[in-house]
Parts: C-alpha cells; sequence; structure tokens
C-alpha cells in the first residue's frame, strides 16, 4: 500500500515547483532569468521523490487513490506544460530542462522496477546508470568548452540581441507608431501612447513593449481580428490593417487585462489633384496667348497641383515672382515637352510661380 505520509508533501512540493517552472515557461514571470529556476526546480525534484518514495513505499502500489494521484499530476503537468510551451519557444534553457527529466526519471523507473521484480540485479544495473550518467555529463561539459558546436566559453562574450519577426511594412506604406509604456504591467499605471489611434486602412500599425516584461496586443472579439501572441521587451508587433474591416476595434493585453486601448480604421480617400496646362506657343510673348491655364487656381489643403508641359519649348514651374525672383518653395527645373511637375500643397495661402525660362508666364495657387 502507499504511504501518504510521504504522498501528501511530495504532492504539495511537486506543485509548487511546477508551478514556478511552467510560469516561467508561459512567461508570466521571470523565473528562469532570475536565478529562481534553481529554487523551483529543486522544490520539484524533491517533491517528486517524496511522492514516488510514497507511491512505491512497499512495491508498486495498488491502491486506486495512489493511481489516480499519479495521473492527476502527470495530466495536469502535461497539459499546462505542453500549452506554455507551444505559447513560448523562444527559450534556449529548454533542452536541457528537458534533458535533466529524462536523465533522472529514465534511471529512477528502471532501478525501481529492477528492486521489485528482480533485486539481484539492481546493485549493477544502478551502477550501469551511475556510470553512464557520469560519462555523459562529463563529456557534455567538456565539448561544451572546446570543439565545433561549443556552448560554454571562459571568457565573457556579447550576445547579440535577436528581434522579434515582425510583418514588414510594404514600401511607402505609412507605418504609425504605438508604444507599450515601462511599468505598463502594473495597474493603474499608462499603458500604450497613443491609447487610441486613428489610421486609415492599408496603413501598418507597430507597437513597441519598452517595458520589462511581455505583453500583448489582442483584438477584444477574443482575438479574431489580430492577436500579436506575446511580445517580449524591447520587440515589436507590426499589424497591416489593409486586412481588417473599416470600423472601431477595441484592444487588450491578455496577460495584464487592465490594459487596454483602440484603434479606428478609416477608408482610404481618393488623393485631392488639380491640373494646370502650360499651353501651345507660350514660349512666345503675345497678346491673348494663354501660359498657364488656368493662371490662377483655388485648391484645398492637402492638393497635388500637376503641370503638364504641351509646348514645344522647355519651361519651369517656379515659386516667386520675376521681379523679386525663385522664393524656395519648389522649382521644376526644364520641363521638357510632354513632361509634368507636381508639388503637394500642405499649407493655406496663396502662392505665386512664374517660368524662369519665360518670365511673361506666371501664375499664382491659392491654397483655402
Amino acid at each position: 500500500m502507499s504511504d501518504w505520509d510521504l504522498m501528501m508533501p511530495g504532492m504539495g512540493l511537486t506543485a509548487v515547483g511546477l508551478a514556478g517552472v511552467f510560469l516561467s515557461y508561459l512567461g508570466i514571470a521571470n523565473t528562469f532569468l532570475t536565478g529562481m529556476q534553481a529554487l523551483s526546480g529543486l522544490t520539484m525534484f524533491v517533491g517528486l521523490i517524496f511522492l514516488a518514495c510514497g507511491i512505491l513505499s512497499g512495491g508498486v502500489s495498488t491502491s486506486n487513490r495512489a493511481k489516480a494521484t499519479t495521473l492527476v499530476i502527470f495530466g495536469i503537468s502535461g497539459s499546462i506544460g505542453a500549452w506554455a510551451l507551444f505559447q513560448n519557444t523562444n527559450i534556449s534553457s529548454l533542452p536541457r530542462f528537458v534533458g535533466i527529466l529524462l536523465i533522472i526519471i529514465i534511471p529512477t523507473v528502471v532501478i525501481s522496477f529492477t528492486a521489485m521484480k528482480i533485486p539481484q540485479y539492481t546493485k549493477p544495473i544502478a551502477v550501469i546508470f551511475l556510470l553512464a550518467m557520469g560519462v555523459g555529463i562529463g563529456t557534455y561539459t567538456a565539448l561544451g568548452f572546446v570543439g565545433p558546436g561549443a556552448q560554454f566559453s571562459l571568457t565573457p562574450q556579447t550576445v547579440q540581441n535577436q528581434t522579434q519577426p515582425s510583418q514588414a511594412p510594404a514600401p511607402n506604406v505609412p507605418v504609425i507608431s504605438v508604444q507599450i509604456l515601462l511599468n505598463a504591467s502594473r495597474q493603474g499605471n499608462p499603458n500604450y501612447s497613443p491609447d487610441s489611434a486613428t489610421v486609415t486602412k492599408g496603413d501598418i500599425i507597430e507597437w513597441t513593449n519598452n517595458d520589462t516584461t511581455f505583453h500583448t496586443v489582442t483584438s477584444a472579439d477574443n482575438g479574431t481580428s489580430f492577436d500579436s501572441g506575446l511580445i517580449h521587451a524591447g520587440k515589436t508587433f507590426s499589424l497591416d490593417t489593409s486586412k481588417l474591416a473599416v470600423k472601431e476595434y477595441d484592444y487588450i493585453c491578455t496577460v495584464h487585462p487592465w490594459m487596454s486601448g483602440k484603434i479606428l480604421i478609416t477608408q482610404q480617400t481618393a488623393p485631392l489633384t488639380a491640373n494646370v496646362t502650360i499651353s501651345k506657343g507660350a514660349s512666345i510673348q503675345s497678346a491673348g496667348q494663354k501660359y498657364f491655364d488656368p493662371a490662377t487656381i483655388t485648391v484645398k489643403t492637402g492638393t497635388t497641383v500637376v503641370w503638364t508641359n504641351t509646348d514645344s519649348a522647355s519651361h519651369t514651374v517656379t515659386s516667386g515672382n520675376p521681379t523679386a525672383g525663385p522664393s524656395g518653395t519648389f522649382d521644376s527645373s526644364l520641363i521638357k515637352p510632354g513632361n509634368t511637375f507636381q508639388y503637394k500643397f500642405e499649407t493655406a495661402g496663396t502662392t505665386e510661380y512664374y517660368c524662369t525660362v519665360h518670365p511673361w508666364m506666371t501664375g499664382k495657387v491659392t491654397v483655402g
């Protein structure tokens, strides 16, 4: 029969140790970054020893309670561990941790089974396992310092920062930056800046994690619209809004659900343009000749004015006037026949312009 005086503390220590280990892989706590992995791992291993001793007390237990307890522990730890590892694959210590578990579990099971079924072979099998473990650990350690693929070094090495893969913005697509602020994980602190962003459909939104722990950017519809997964400290997440509907989206951090933000996707609008023609015969000054057609034009802010040279001679479109000279706002240089020049007017006001080659050619753009 199993010994519950051993199993009860074994289950408690195992649970506490497993909690520390899994929290580190889930990213909710920095266990494996602060040295707490030693305490968590040691607590778990001690708990497993107590638990195994309690279950195997007097031989392999046939108690249904012991079997059920074992299945529950393996089921909970296995499911949580699988989910944690699925969520976070960037921890380099994972293979070593799994290796240590196998080094402990396999010999323990084999030796325990041998001791109960064929006790006369227990000692030689235990010696074989101990020698094999010693050789394996020694070889791994030695080759870790020398030889191809050495993992350890006697001198400090500079570790290059790795950037989190993120969606590359398309060429010439505006990128709107949102910052995840330092200490955003503390409830009540400012979290996203800006916490509400309005973007045009097709723009890229890029969140940068300036905090010391990781966060997510997850749409409030349970991540159906977008979900960043875990964004590590110093990493970024990019969202291509061309795949989203034109509407408002609320989002949260699933690790710290009190962190919330909002993005508003607006419809793309056609660019504002206005056309001016450099008329045929404009290079010859004569009564009734049109030079810039229209010579005076009124446009809205943000309008791009396009001048098209239909004359047989080259001209310029230069801000200023023949008396004062160029103002420096824009200058097309020579526009050859059939070519165009364009300029986007961003501020309100009136701008005069002329052709420096043929100064009788003048025009005016008023931005209202």
